[in-house]
């Protein structure tokens, strides 16, 4: 088995990524700035980060860097981003080995200025935030805005409440304190501005740490929760502009956009043109996007061989093996790393282990590199599973089983679930061995891909006649005369429930399914299902329709679910009469709002559905069915 932790060991040949970074951040000429690391959940964007930490803090020709490492996700429920960040800075500073304990001194007494620069901000977006100072300010002062300094004031006070703020205000240090705004305002040369105070208090710090330059790593900020992502960036913001300073972010840039739009959507200035005032904002905060690309069908073969290999022979013989990979990938950065590569490396005994599990991977390569998105997580996690069905085989004691069988099933499992789910259902009443298997095998043994395609179609497998699922139908070991009970059995989770416990939901598709489950006019669900679902790869589409169908069997009493799938029926959207069908077929029609079936009677005449629905309600014994049946004029 296989941890999902983020790690420095590059099994991936990343290190060519973080080298350009790396190299980026060297570059004195270019500093400050703000890198963003892009790329889908699971892609690798942590590890290209864990590579620059460790470059950094344990290459002695970069003393002269301080790399500090931020986990936005930690602090998700710390109270100011910008305390939290400035604490791991300084934190940093405090425990670096690099400097003197003269200089550390020097940075406990300069960072005092700067807590309370933190603190005064703090305060005053407290008061901002919690008492309606805009109103009292405009009461006492005539309409007078607040300027930074008036702001402080108020933060000093410390009050917790609107009535304390009026009482204070309402004293003769109230009026001393307007008396001072009005004197203040009318000399325009004495505002102050915080935030340049605090950017000159910081560059101050770091001139006497002797560093030539800060880099602070972010991570995980699309795990963060909307709010906290725009508290994350604001943070990010008010430190940029320091000299000498570099800030790496790793984010789906797709999770980003969605915390900006769901920050600001419903205000004046975000309205017309939503995505080119969400790009500004990005622009103005990120001087470099780089986007990861999704990994090749060798650097697949590469990636699995490795985590195999190090999984058979142990962490100390596989550092000879992963020395050696970084050599051949400065020399090659396009072949497979695999066997043949390996075979010289080891002890006779160690390479037949390895050998025995990774002989059927090159075939399968293809698909698992286009099922899964060439992702790493995905891929991880598909090895994981497989693993684990391996030792359940072995521990069930299950005959004549065979693992590149149970490996041609999963990919279908876990590419196309629907499919997989059918194949199920054929096989439960024919003692394992589906006719229809048969039929499509020895469609798909006959003539070129695209006559397939149409011959399967034709055959009435429709869903069956796409590209990749003829290429699956191809790979060995065939279907044909094999029992698939065994191999079902060891898979049940999948069957039984639409979302196994170990699964893991990309953060994007979480962040849709929270903003599609909130009270909107049916026109913003229709855009926001248009703009933003049929833009999800088919693993992020499968998901979402695995929430939303896991949810109406969850609570089947709440509307919400039913609403979005009728919406998605309406604009006609690949694969979800599936995951509707198999929501509908376990739960109680008792359990179903009547209301629904009103509403579901315009699909009456649907292709699909239109048949499924007035098979479902024929009975006209449940609310739901009468409702569905009632005659209209």
């Amino acid at each position: 088995m296989w941890s999902d932790n983020e790690t420095s060991e590059d099994l991936l040949g990343f290190k060519v990524h973080a080298d350009l970074l790396i190299d980026v951040i060297k570059d004195d000429s270019v500093l400050p700035i703000t890198i963003g690391v892009f790329g889908d959940w699971g892609s690798g964007k942590s590890s290209i980060l864990k590579i620059i930490q460790e470059k950094f803090d344990k290459d002695e020709e970069e003393e002269d860097t301080l790399c500090i490492y931020f986990n936005g996700w930690t602090f998700e429920g710390y109270d100011d981003a910008k305390a939290a960040l400035l604490n791991s800075i300084l934190k940093g500073l405090e425990d670096n080995k690099k400097l003197s304990a003269e200089i550390k001194e020097s940075i406990k007494e300069k960072s005092k200025k700067l807590w309370k620069s933190i603190n005064w901000m703090r305060g005053a977006g407290m008061v901002l935030k919690n008492i309606a100072l805009p109103a009292v300010s405009a009461y006492f002062t005539g309409g007078l805005s607040l300027a930074p300094f008036a702001m402080q004031k108020l933060a000093e006070w410390n009050l917790d409440s609107p009535e304390k703020l009026i009482e204070k205000m309402s004293s003769d240090e109230g009026r001393e304190f307007f008396d001072s705004l009005k004197k203040n305002e009318e000399n325009e040369n004495s505002n102050i501005n915080p935030v340049a105070e605090f950017r000159d208090d910081f560059s101050d710090l770091l001139e006497a740490t002797n560093f030539k330059r800060l880099v602070v790593i972010i991570d995980d900020l699309d795990r963060c929760k909307p709010e906290r992502i725009i508290e994350n960036l604001e943070a990010i913001k008010l430190f940029v502009n320091v000299p000498r300073t570099a800030f790496v972010i790793g984010a789906d840039p797709r999770i980003v956009r969605h915390a900006i739009e769901f920050k600001y959507g419903d205000t004046n200035s975000i309205q017309g043109d939503n995505s080119r005032i969400i790009d500004d904002y990005l622009e103005k905060l990120i001087q470099l996007p780089y986007s990861l690309p999704k990994l090749s069908e060798p650097e697949v073969e590469t990636y699995i061989s490795m985590l195999i290999c190090k999984r058979e022979i142990g962490n100390e013989k596989f550092k000879g093996i992963h020395s050696n990979f970084q050599e051949y990938r400065i020399k090659d950065k396009y072949s497979a790393y695999g066997l043949l590569n390996i075979e010289s490396l080891l002890q006779p005994e160690d390479f037949e282990k390895v050998k025995s599990n990774i002989i059927s991977i090159p075939s399968l390569v293809p698909l698992i590199t286009q099922s899964l998105y060439g992702n790493p997580r995905q891929i991880k996690r598909f090895l994981n599973t497989y693993i684990l069905r391996q030792r359940l085989s072995n521990v069930a004691r299950l005959s004549d089983f065979n693992t590149s069988i149970l490996a041609k099933l999963m990919l279908l499992e876990y590419s196309e679930i629907r499919l997989f789910r059918q194949l199920f259902e054929w096989q439960l009443n024919q003692e394992g061995k589906p006719q229809e298997i048969i039929l499509l095998e020895k469609i798909c043994d006959e003539g070129n891909s695209n006559e397939q395609s149409k011959e399967v179609e034709n055959a009435g497998f429709g869903d069956w006649s796409k590209e990749k699922i003829i290429k699956w139908l191809h790979i060995e070991p065939k279907l044909v005369d094999v029992d698939l009970r065994d191999y079902f059995w060891i898979s049940r989770d999948r069957i039984a429930t639409s979302i196994s416990a170990s699964s893991l939901i990309p953060p994007i598709v979480k962040a849709l399914f929270n903003e599609l489950n909130q009270e909107m006019p049916t026109a913003l669900i229709k855009r926001v299902i248009g703009e933003k679902f049929v833009k999800l790869n088919s693993l992020e589409k499968d998901s979402f329709l695995n929430i939303l169908s896991s949810n109406i069997k969850k609570s089947p009493k709440e509307k919400k679910s039913y609403e979005i799938f009728n919406y998605m029926l309406e604009m006609e959207l690949e694969d979800v009469t599936t995951y509707y069908m198999e929501a509908l077929k376990v739960i109680k029609k008792s359990d179903i709002d009547p209301a629904l079936g009103v509403s579901l009677r315009r699909f009456n005449n649907h292709p699909v559905m239109g048949h499924f629905f007035n098979e479902l309600f024929s009975d006209n014994r449940s609310k739901i069915s009468k409702a569905y049946n009632l005659k209209t004029k």
